[in-house]
């Protein structure tokens, strides 16, 4: 390769080489300040891609006078200052919401802190890429728009290199700041070897400070990582914060509690070895494990996913079983827990018939050929896409082929009294049909805390305090602060028909999810008489009641739930999410479709041009609406197979923009008339069709038991997604340019429009469409949107040639 090829090439690497890893690591990071909320996802990405888009359409219009080496140059030395900035911002976000210690931002907050902390760095970006365009172009001395091309298809193989570089290598090796002025310090050699040698001090000057820095980013990352937990928590003292590869591990004390935080979340809490009594920070571990044993006769084979650290595991081995297998997700969580454990904890793990596994519960599930007496799956509230995936009814058929006959699943969640509130019920109510959708005797215990037991053996399960009462004793269990007299509280007659009352009934109207639960009977029935007379009742709503890996709606409830309770004044937004309908995707069609037989009676193309601008532009748009789409539904789908997007989240981009890569390069490369609208519209009918068949492949793949195939299958469909999108950009300059305007205009009313339609799509599925009607319905968005354009371009290519005529 040529000195001056490699020249233009390096900066445009560069370029997306730190745009990757930047993106990434923001999204990391604000992950972190959004509790793992993948409703955060499409905010983000949304937000990104707008500014980026903006930044680009901006200097589009600069003027070609401009010295693009001196504004490459202070873009590439901002660029890193800026991003080690913006990750101190992420960090102090909470403190610029009222929102109390420990509450949920909303997903209005959410909006705004993400687009406020993308915009510096995603204008910076945006005005690069089309800075270097114009350079490229100048240096081949062209006027079309061969260089945009070029730089499209170089930024991709760096977006390609700093995905699969961040996923392999520093995910492992380096936290956020050293990441970001790392990438700043690529940016800046990049453009030392590229720039002419009176702009190089500015570029020099930021090398050096970069570097000085190194020592110091340590320290930076500490006092951020104080400063994140001081706005989340301002009464417990940040005692350490350790990395693994499904989150940033958290370690918090207040008093002689330790509080253990997974990506913002809340896993558990335990009494340290220096408290004076550590059994009274696990009373809920106590009484959730002895109801738990004493709903099966006699288990001797137990499963516990998850609670093992916070007392559960010591309480279970009380009991004369065979064998208890114990799955944690983290070995991290593992390991700094046992460093605060108590005694009893530790030797429950040192016991021979207790068997230790880290890993996916749901993967080591399918694996497992063992036949459970017990299964009790201790995990956070579904506010999480991650955490829902043990409330869904894929996970409670995978539980039922690994219980014996006469298995238990037991199940908790948070909740209030006699599940007061829409939100509340909703969720809950959800997690009550989903539970019956598998298993054929359901009963729920508690108020603060429900305890869902289900089964499909009659008279395994029960509400008689008095049968519990005589289990325990047969086990022979003796347990400190625990009397089997408990059972009588646990058990009341009263409040326990009411609240299974309530859950059975809510959700068997087309309302339901908008209106508070009936409150029922002043003396309901017995359980067993509420089975016998379900069938009679209606039945359950199954798109707001029936929690899915493909449609998540027991999270949305959560999070609808956490915002009542800690951001009432912006429960209405997720409200408003819940009433949508698949039907509403009708109306802006039909707009699209009028406008494509109007604008160009009003509005008639230039001579030159091939189509008109109005079916272009809409094409672009949707082209970004429809591959975002995909891209958030890939994600949510991946999250819901394998659990985990934090670490893989950069390299499912990077098969993305590999695929971007080579699309483009393959149009560029081999065809001559780019400025071919037949070209654009064969590409809007290939997405579309691909799309549905996506949307079709999805769920069966997520079924498949070889996970190296699943693996691939996200792969290569990510991949496609970038390849459509890659080809589609050239064509859509190509025709651009032959509008009217100059080749960087061109380039940056696609690119930047490109992105916006991405924004759109981002957050219309990320927010809307994959939570509420589901991953596969986020599919089908990215399939009608660019069939959509498909009829636009035939449309607007018809009223063209009448007018010809």
């Amino acid at each position: 390769m040529s000195e001056r090829r490699l020249t233009q090439l390096l900066p445009v690497l560069a370029l997306g080489f730190a745009g990757q890893i930047g993106q990434v690591v923001l999204l990391r990071e604000c992950l972190m300040v959004f509790h793992g909320n993948e409703l955060s996802l499409g905010i983000i990405l949304g937000a990104w891609t707008v500014w980026v888009g903006i930044g680009s359409r901006i200097a589009g219009r600069v003027r070609e006078q401009t010295d693009e080496a001196l504004a490459m140059s202070v873009i590439a030395a901002a660029v890193l200052v800026v991003f080690p900035a913006t990750i101190v911002a992420i960090r102090a976000l909470r403190s610029f919401f009222p929102v109390q210690p420990g509450a949920y931002l909303s997903v209005v907050d959410m909006l705004i802190a993400a687009t406020l902390v993308t915009a510096p760095v995603g204008l910076l970006l945006g005005a690069q890429f089309v800075m270097l365009a114009r350079a490229w172009r100048r240096r081949d001395r062209a006027a079309d728009t061969a260089a945009a091309d070029k730089t499209y298809v170089a930024e991709a193989l760096g977006n390609v290199m700093g995905g699969l570089l961040f996923a392999l290598l520093l995910v492992h090796l380096f936290g956020s700041f050293h990441a970001v002025v790392g990438v700043g310090l690529v940016m800046a050699v990049a453009g030392l070897l590229s720039s002419q040698a009176r702009r190089r001090p500015i570029l020099w000057a930021a090398l050096i400070v970069g570097i000085v820095s190194l020592p110091a980013l340590p320290l930076l990352d500490s006092w951020g990582y104080q400063l994140q937990w001081r706005t989340l928590t301002p009464r417990h003292e940040l005692v350490s914060v350790r990395h693994s590869r499904y989150g940033a591990v958290s370690v918090l004390r207040r008093e002689e509690q330790y509080s253990f935080f997974q990506s913002g979340n809340l896993l558990f809490s335990l009494a340290g070895l220096e408290a004076s009594d550590p059994a009274l920070e696990e009373q809920d571990a106590v009484v959730s494990a002895h109801l738990a044993m004493a709903q099966h006769p006699g288990p001797r084979r137990v499963l516990l996913v998850g609670g093992g650290m916070r007392g559960l595991l010591r309480e279970v081995v009380r009991y004369p079983v065979d064998r208890v297998d114990y799955m944690e997700l983290d070995p991290v969580v593992t390991s700094t827990a046992v460093e605060y454990a108590g005694e009893q904890t530790r030797r429950a793990l040192e016991r021979e018939n207790v068997v230790l596994t880290h890993g996916d519960g749901r993967l080591l599930l399918r694996q497992t050929d063992e036949r459970y007496d017990l299964v009790f799956v201790d995990a956070p509230d579904p506010s999480t896409a991650v955490l829902n995936r043990y409330y869904t009814v894929e996970f409670f058929h995978e539980v039922a082929d690994r219980l014996a006959e006469d298995g238990v699943l037991v199940i908790t969640a948070g909740s209030t009294a006699d599940a007061r509130g829409i939100e509340i019920a909703n969720r809950n109510a959800t997690i009550f049909h989903t539970l019956r959708r598998v298993f054929a005797h359901v009963l729920v215990v508690g108020e603060r805390n429900l305890h869902f037991f289900a089964t499909n053996s009659p008279g395994t399960i029960s509400e008689e305090a008095a049968v519990l009462i005589a289990r325990y004793h047969r086990s022979g269990v003796a347990t400190p602060g625990f009397s089997p007299r408990q059972f009588d509280i646990l058990l009341e007659p009263g409040p326990l028909r009411r609240i299974n009352w309530i859950l059975r009934h809510h959700g068997r109207s087309d309302d339901a999810h908008l209106s508070a639960p009936d409150t029922g009977p002043l003396f309901a029935p017995a359980v067993a008489e509420q089975e016998l007379g379900e069938p009679a009742l209606p039945s359950v709503y199954e798109r707001y009641f029936i929690n899915s890996d493909f449609r998540p709606i027991g999270y949305v409830h959560t999070l609808a739930y956490w915002n009542q309770l800690t951001r009432a004044a912006h429960a209405d937004a997720l409200r408003a999410v819940l009433r949508t309908r698949p039907w509403w995707i009708v109306p802006p069609v039909a707009i699209a479709l009028l406008l494509a037989l109007l604008v160009p009676l009003l509005r008639p193309a230039s001579p030159q041009a091939t189509v008109g601008r109005y079916p272009l532009l809409f094409a672009v748009f949707t082209t970004g609406l429809s591959t975002m789409s995909l891209q958030v539904a890939l994600l949510f789908g991946f999250q819901s197979v394998y659990g985990f997007v934090y670490e893989m989240v950069g390299l499912i981009v990077a098969g993305f923009m590999a695929g971007l890569a080579l699309g483009a390069w393959c149009v560029h490369r081999y065809v001559r008339d780019r400025a071919n609208p037949r070209l654009l519209m064969g590409v809007q009918l290939t997405i579309a069709i691909c799309a549905a068949l996506i949307a079709l492949a999805l769920p069966a793949t997520a079924g498949v038991e070889s996970a190296a195939i699943r693996f691939a299958f996200f792969l290569l469909v990510t991949f496609a997604a970038g390849f459509l999108n890659g080809v589609d950009f050239p064509i859509a300059v190509a025709l651009c340019l032959k509008t009217g305007g100059r080749a960087e205009r061109a380039t940056g009313t696609v690119y930047g429009l490109e992105l916006f339609g991405a924004c759109t799509g981002s957050l219309i599925a990320g927010i809307v469409v994959a939570p509420v009607l589901g991953i596969v319905a986020a599919c089908l968005l990215a399939a009608i949107a660019n069939g959509t354009a498909f009829l636009v371009l035939l449309i607007g290519r018809m009223v063209h040639a009448v007018r010809e005529v």
